[in-house]
């Protein structure tokens, strides 16, 4: 069972098609994406569930639990063990 895909046009005057109800534009969120850094290993959702949040640096992240973060919309379970490595390599980890 597919969706019908829906025109759309974001602020920018990029034009896509989109079956959810997901506001946000994939041209625009593919220029967002960080070229390095632990923000760039993740999947949009992901990311913008971290940087909504306030979340930008490792020392940050540090500062919650894994269940804190998998609560956090966007985020999910395949997010954590790259988190969980990246945290490790700068010898940091979740907040237990």
């Amino acid at each position: 069972m597919s969706s019908e895909k829906t025109l759309r046009i974001c602020k920018n005057g990029h034009r896509y098609y989109k079956s959810s109800d997901c506001p946000t534009c994939p041209i625009c969120e593919s220029d967002k994406k960080p070229k390095g850094g632990f923000l760039a290993l993740l999947a949009a959702p992901a990311r913008r569930a971290l940087e909504n949040n306030g979340i930008k640096t490792l020392k940050q992240l540090s500062q919650y639990s894994e269940k804190e973060i998998l609560s956090l919309h966007g985020m999910g379970p395949s997010s954590i063990p790259k988190l969980r490595a990246v945290l490790k390599a700068e010898g940091l980890q979740f907040k237990k």
